[in-house]
């Protein structure tokens, strides 16, 4: 693979393996092992055989790593009880591994429209044990979190981002609590339309994120540039705050917000100006 290629058109498979030295990966709970979501099926949903979830062990600049990626294309990234029991289980295990002096990286490919309508209640309980797993591993170590596109982070799993230690994002990405057609849904075309999509990426977009503070980095969609940021959030070590536990900066402009005008990017702008990037 070459390190000028596009990040974003890899699948989920491909992205891990870029993302460790070679050789060293190794797959846990394989599409061979054959654990799938037993609940598909009965819904008349063909499964897939990873249930759309892959974890690989091995070394990045020789350090042992986990990556967890999320494979997009399958169910929109959708969590499920197993696809969320095998993130959640991986970054357990990494979180033990730091406890008996192995001090295992973590590194999270998001590419999940949040929970499987499907799985309900069960996709929902994989998710609070991920947001419960990243918040004790980051203890030890960074827990990277990597947003490209198509997909992007939506749901409860846009608090799994939230969540990491650093995150990092293209401009093709997106991030945000609810997706745009269920704002449009819920609140009407006048107020979000999901098909405009200038407006959509300048609302939850990669580069709007990233000048709100919201994420860490903004980078090109390449895998050297997106190497080279997880090596830059490795290297920073454990924040001394994390992002999540600044509640009294966010809930302080959260109050300043009129809701009663359109958001855009000039207000979105305004509100978070103390912390935009240069």
């Amino acid at each position: 693979m070459r390190n000028d290629s596009s990040f974003i058109e890899l699948r989920a498979r491909q992205r891990a393996l870029a993302l460790l030295d070679a050789g060293s990966a190794r797959e846990l709970l394989d599409p061979f092992a054959g654990v799938m979501s037993p609940w598909l099926p009965q819904q008349g949903i063909v499964p897939q055989a990873d249930d759309g979830m892959v974890v690989m062990k091995g070394s990045r600049h020789g350090k042992p790593t986990v990556v967890v990626a999320i494979e997009g294309t399958f169910q929109g990234g959708s969590m499920g009880e197993v696809s969320g029991a095998k993130m959640a289980a991986a970054l357990e295990l990494a979180a033990e591994d730091n406890r008996n002096g192995i001090p295992t990286q973590a590194i999270l490919c998001l590419e999940t429209g949040g929970v499987r309508l499907q799985e309900a209640n069960l996709g929902l309980a994989a998710i609070a044990d991920i947001h419960a797993a990243i918040v004790d591993l980051r203890r030890y170590t960074p827990v990277i979190g990597i947003v490209a596109g198509t997909v992007g982070c939506f749901g409860g799993m846009s608090i799994a981002a939230a969540l990491c230690s650093y995150l990092i994002v293209t401009r093709e990405a997106r991030l945000g609590l609810n997706g745009p057609q269920v704002i449009e849904q819920e609140a009407g075309i006048a107020e979000y339309d999901s098909r405009d999509r200038p407006f959509i990426w300048s609302m939850t977009g990669g580069e709007i994120r990233y000048q709100s503070g919201l994420v860490d980095a903004l980078v090109g969609d390449g895998v050297n540039a997106v190497q080279t940021a997880v090596d830059a959030a490795i290297a920073q070590g454990v924040p001394a705050q994390h992002r999540s536990e600044n509640y009294a900066f966010y809930l302080d402009r959260l109050t300043r917000f009129d809701t009663q005008q359109q958001a855009s990017t000039a207000v979105i702008h305004q509100v978070f100006a103390p912390e935009v990037k240069k």
